[in-house]
C-alpha cells in the first residue's frame, strides 16, 4: 500500500509573536514607528500669534461706560454708606472700571476717555449721594429708598454740606483714572 506523505506544515505564527518581533520604541509609543505614519507638523516661527486690534465700536463703548458708571456708583455709595467716610481708591476704581469697559468694548476712538472722564464724575457723584442716603436713613432709622427718592433734595443739601477739599480731589481722580484707562484699554 502506498501511502502518500504529506509534507510537514510550518507552524503558523501567533499574532503575539508578530508583535514581539517588531522592534518597539524607545518612549513607549507603539504608533511611532510605523510605516506611514505622518510626521508631526513643525512648531510655528513665532511664539505667539499677535494680539487683535479692538474694534472701534463707540456704541458699545458708551452704552458698556453708562452701565459700568451706573454699577460702579451703587458699589461706591454702599461702601461710603457702610464705612460712614470717602475712600479714595475706591474713586479711583469706579474711573478705572468706567475707562476700561469703554477702552475695551468701544475702541480707540477719541471721544471714549473724554465721555468715560464725565461719566466717572457723574458716578462719583452719584455714588456719594447714595452714600449721604445710607447713612442718613440708617440715623433716621427709615428705608434707604425712601429717603433717596423722596427727599432727594435733602440728599443734595447734606453732600453740600459734607463736601470738603478731599471730595473734589476724589472727582478729579476719577476722572483722571476713567481717561486714562480708557485710553490703556483701547491699545
Amino acid at each position: 500500500m502506498s501511502q502518500s506523505a504529506t509534507p510537514p506544515q510550518q507552524p503558523q505564527p501567533q499574532p503575539e509573536a508578530q508583535a514581539q518581533a517588531q522592534p518597539q520604541p524607545v518612549d513607549g509609543n507603539p504608533y511611532a514607528q510605523q510605516p506611514g505614519a505622518v510626521p508631526p507638523s513643525p512648531a510655528p516661527s513665532a511664539p505667539y500669534a499677535p494680539p487683535t486690534p479692538p474694534k472701534n465700536n463707540i456704541a458699545l463703548g458708551l452704552v458698556t461706560a453708562v452701565v459700568a458708571a451706573l454699577v460702579a456708583a451703587g458699589i461706591y455709595g454702599v461702601v461710603i454708606g457702610t464705612t460712614k467716610h470717602e475712600i479714595g481708591w475706591a474713586a479711583v476704581g469706579v474711573g478705572f472700571v468706567i475707562g476700561l469697559a469703554a477702552g475695551k468694548l468701544g475702541g480707540r476712538n477719541p471721544v471714549l476717555p473724554v465721555v468715560s472722564a464725565v461719566l466717572a464724575l457723574g458716578a462719583v457723584y452719584l455714588g456719594q449721594l447714595v452714600g449721604e442716603a445710607m447713612i442718613g436713613a440708617d440715623e433716621l432709622g427709615v428705608n434707604f429708598s425712601k429717603v433717596f427718592f423722596d427727599h432727594f433734595d435733602v440728599v443734595q443739601d447734606a453732600w453740600k454740606a459734607d463736601a470738603d477739599p478731599l471730595t473734589f480731589i476724589f472727582f478729579a481722580i476719577a476722572a483722571f483714572a476713567a481717561f486714562s484707562g480708557a485710553k490703556k484699554a483701547a491699545l
